[in-house]
């Protein structure tokens, strides 16, 4: 399937980005593991962290400064 085929089908406002950015998401509150999420998405360690850190803001170190 070619991309601009799929944009048809796409409702109106969603793009393909938004979509993996969701995916990627969901993935990281369902197992919070940031090699999961690196091997399955091809995504760099700070990427992951990031999308964990979005999903369980409770387990983030707060350090003082």
């Amino acid at each position: 399937m070619y991309p601009g085929m799929l944009r048809l089908v796409l409702p109106k406002g969603v793009t393909l980005e938004s979509l993996r950015q969701d995916r990627i998401l969901n993935e990281a509150l369902e197992t919070a593991d940031p090699l999961k999420l690196m091997r399955l998405f091809g995504i760099t360690e700070r990427t992951a962290m990031r999308y964990i850190k979005a999903a369980h803001p409770e387990r983030t170190a707060k350090l003082p400064r």
